[in-house]
């Protein structure tokens, strides 16, 4: 098996924000790794910087164990966010647990990440835990994955150990179907190619982890998505009715003909507006407001796509890839709520795949009946109207993370 790629650092895509998730194994370093991108890349304020300085030497790992230390006291706190920036893009990073316990908060963090850092100490090269953190990337769909090869520094950088943990985990992201992996040899202890090239490295080519951060072109969806529109609101102003919320994927453009699902009444657009502004067309990411050429019972909930052969699938049997997240299991025959996009059904779980409940962290498979019928894409498609939500009908309770499965 072949090395992954690691690319030459391309021309910059885009000003922007790039949501990144980080994971790795206990002690792997993904604490010292995150505080070096935020410390090396100017993103840490003096008090900080000080208070972390105490001893002469900054310890890195303390700009992020703060917050796990919190968790020891008994504080609920599912993934810690930080936001950095320079001067090439913004970036929104989610630090997830690596516990095997909190394998739940790396699904909740990579959810809507763009990019996944997954952190591999060069001694151990790819366990149980990484194995497990590479098949959520491959679950979620996550566009992009890093391979940081980390402690480069306690095995002499030798290239031979690089290329030997790389094309492990080349092999096992092919197994999953994770499309591309770029690998960077680091040492985020000593700084080595994290922010700053590393001169004890030079057999590697490629970008460093922040170049490669700055530079990786970020797409919410495919550009070839079809177009779907949740809609969020209903707006009346006089006699006109206008539907308001957020073009999750795809180009509506004035003069399309579609389809209101799940009635699949049809009908044509015949006004765009975003921020106040008519438009003739918007673009995925866009909260806009639309308006219709007939009279049809639109209402918060349904979904408008263009009509066509890439239509969602209305369906009231549901069949999904989960992650459970509640402490208490999920059981065959449960009822729940499903929190799809903007709307929400009744159902009840009538397969978890063989297995009698899910417990917290546990990957499976669920079929559900719903009350009402979903407009669903398949999530590796359209991971927006892919995803949901089961939820706890008592009290509110996110139980279950769901990626929908299609039959077609």
């Amino acid at each position: 098996m072949t090395s992954p790629t690691v690319p030459a650092v391309s021309p910059i895509a885009g000003v922007g924000t790039l949501r990144l998730a980080t994971a790795g194994s206990v002690d792997d370093g993904k604490s010292t790794l995150v505080g070096r991108l935020l410390h090396d890349s100017k993103s840490v304020l003096a008090d900080q910087l000080e208070s972390i300085s105490r001893t002469g030497t900054p310890d890195l790992a303390l700009l992020t164990d703060g917050l796990r230390a919190e968790r020891e006291q008994g504080i609920t706190i599912d993934v810690a966010y930080r936001y950095f920036a320079t001067p090439r893009r913004r970036f929104i990073l989610a630090d997830t647990p690596g516990h095997v316990q909190y394998t739940r908060n790396m699904v909740t963090g990579a959810s809507t990440a763009e990019l996944t850092i997954i952190l591999v100490d060069a001694r151990n090269g790819v366990v149980e835990q990484t194995r497990r953190h590479a098949a959520i990337a491959a679950l979620l769909r996550v566009p992009h994955v890093v391979l940081a090869v980390n402690k480069m520094d306690l095995v002499g950088y030798e290239e031979s150990a690089f290329a030997r943990t790389a094309n492990e985990f080349g092999s096992l992201a092919a197994e999953l179907g994770i499309p591309a992996v770029t690998a960077i040899p680091i040492s985020a202890l000593a700084g080595d190619n994290v922010v700053e090239p590393s001169a004890r490295m030079d057999w590697y080519g490629g970008p460093t982890v922040l170049e490669h951060l700055e530079t990786v072109e970020v797409t919410a969806e495919s550009p070839h998505a079809p177009a779907r529109f949740p809609v969020q609101y209903v707006i009346r102003h006089g006699e006109a009715r206008h539907y308001a919320g957020q073009l999750v994927s795809g180009t509506l453009r004035v003069g399309d003909r579609v389809a209101v699902h799940p009635s699949g009444r049809t009908t044509t657009v015949t006004a765009l507006s975003v921020l106040g502004t008519a438009v003739d067309e918007a673009h995925a990411g866009a909260s806009l407001t639309l308006r219709v050429s007939d009279e049809l019972d639109v209402a918060r909930g349904d979904l408008i796509a263009p009509v066509g052969d890439r239509t969602p699938e209305v369906t009231q049997d549901v069949r999904a890839a989960v992650c459970h997240l509640a402490d208490e299991p999920l059981t065959v025959g449960q009822r729940v709520l499903v929190r799809h996009t903007t709307r929400t059904v009744k159902a009840v779980v009538k397969s978890l795949g063989g297995a009698a409940q899910l417990t917290a962290n546990d990957l499976g498979h669920v079929v559900l009946r719903t009350a009402e019928p979903l407009a669903l894409d398949a999530y590796t498609e359209i991971r927006r109207t892919g995803a949901f939500l089961l939820v706890d009908p008592a009290d509110g309770t996110t139980l279950t993370a769901g990626m929908a499965e299609l039959s077609r």
